[in-house]
């Protein structure tokens, strides 16, 4: 029997196996942010366990609020950074070279097809577009993968969706995925690998493949995950090609990691994109999603661009494309975060934010804090945002607001109208 790529990858990691289908397998990565690293960090050092597996496998961020906003996110910054530098984490990023976790640590090359990666943080799937195993953990299992390097999982369960026909104009990554939520709804692959596949992903840049998998969470998945090709190997390119000849040998090896023809599925979802239009959430899940026409006039205050689900060049790009020579409503706050410092200078460079500037966003450093409502953007009761973020739960980006979901090109046409509407790159 054939195998899925999140059991060839478990396969080759295996360390044990101490009960049932539980698998205790090796990590090549972990992660750590300052927001739920401190936590995992303080309790090691309580119990006399402050040692680290491997500092090199180690990569620390402080992304969530930064700069620091008051004294219990800097000393959460202190902690995290007092850590690294004890501990000679080489890959740590701080004020002024840090970025969104799940933009910035693709960008510096480290992530690769085959690779497993845990981190305290549930948007840790956005990594699975390379190939890879990856999946938020909680407080305990990040502690064992500082310590060990190793993490506990039972076998992957994997549910395959193939994405199929041709996207419309104007219809981007993040319309695919919130259909694909709204069609298994949120409790849809709980427990379970997503398996993206089909020619519509095939066709998909990198920063496309990683909106999908970023969100796979929300349909309850553990991981995200897209087959390695010869776009990913083009991506790490940069950082792979002292260790094969060619790209050609790189894509050989790292073919081990799709799956086998004859592979077994928990479940196939054929999901037809070639009528989709842009989508948008309501209330307050994931799966509750609706085409934006039908949303349009819904009044909102704030708009969002950026996070780790779109802040990336493209994202930017595509935003910038909107918006060139408008005028955000003056009813509006619109907030724009590139993902990182390198996107942000390329941004800057292409003259994207002079775009987003003169239409009367604010232009903001690399943060994940609108996202999540801790800074940057937080909205009052009763306030309405349409972001490019991930998550629209209840009070998600400030208590007794409501965030809608939106594409980058919906976020910048909804900026311009005042209320939620569809952009002009839409010809549907």
């Amino acid at each position: 029997m054939g195998k899925t790529i999140a059991e060839k990858i478990f396969d080759a990691h295996l360390v044990d196996r101490p009960a049932g289908d539980i698998h205790v397998i090796r990590m090549d990565a972990v992660f750590c942010h300052e927001i739920t690293t401190p936590v995992a960090i303080n309790d090691l050092v309580s119990r006399g366990k402050d040692r680290v597996f491997d500092p090199d496998k180690i990569k620390a961020v402080i992304d969530h609020v930064t700069p620091a906003k008051d004294s219990k996110t800097a000393l959460q910054g202190k902690i995290l950074r007092d850590w690294a530098r004890r501990h000679q984490i080489k890959d740590f990023f701080d004020i002024g070279q840090n970025g969104v976790c799940h933009a910035l640590f693709p960008e510096k090359g480290f992530v690769r097809p085959g690779y497993t990666v845990i981190m305290g943080d549930s948007h840790t799937c956005t990594h699975g577009a390379f190939g890879a195993f990856a999946a938020g953990v909680g407080t305990t299992d990040l502690e064992v993968g500082i310590l060990k390097g190793v993490c506990a999982f039972h076998y992957p369960v994997t549910m395959k969706i193939e994405v199929k026909g041709r996207l419309p104009q104007g219809v981007f990554a993040k319309d695919v995925i919130l259909a694909v939520i709204g069609t298994i709804g949120v409790n849809g692959a709980t427990n379970k690998v997503i398996e993206f596949c089909g020619e519509v992903v095939d066709r998909m840049t990198m920063e496309e493949r990683m909106t999908l998998c970023n969100m796979a969470v929300e349909a309850g998945a553990t991981c995200g995950i897209c087959k390695p090709d010869m776009t990913t190997v083009d991506y790490l390119w940069p950082f792979i090609q002292d260790e094969f000849a060619d790209k050609t040998t790189a894509m050989n090896a790292y073919e081990v990691f799709c799956p086998d023809a004859d592979a077994e599925y928990d479940a196939v979802i054929e999901q037809d994109v070639s009528d989709l239009k842009p989508m948008t959430t309501f209330g307050y899940k994931p799966d509750n999603v609706k085409p934006v026409a039908e949303m349009k006039g819904t009044k909102i205050d704030q708009v969002y661009i950026g996070s780790c689900t779109n802040g990336r060049i493209e994202d930017l790009r595509i935003a910038a494309a909107v918006l060139q020579d408008q005028q955000i409503a003056p009813t509006v706050r619109g907030i724009v975060s590139p993902a990182t410092p390198q996107i942000y200078a390329q941004a800057l460079g292409e003259g994207l934010l002079k775009v987003f500037m003169d239409a009367g966003f604010c232009v903001t450093n690399p943060t994940c804090g609108a996202c999540l409502g801790m800074s940057n953007g937080v909205l009052a009761e009763g306030e309405v945002c349409a972001a490019t973020t991930n998550r629209n739960f209840n009070g998600r980006m400030g208590k007794g607001g409501i965030v809608h979901l939106v594409s980058p090109a919906t976020a910048a046409a909804s900026a311009i109208a005042g209320h939620i509407d569809n952009s002009k790159l839409f010809k549907g």
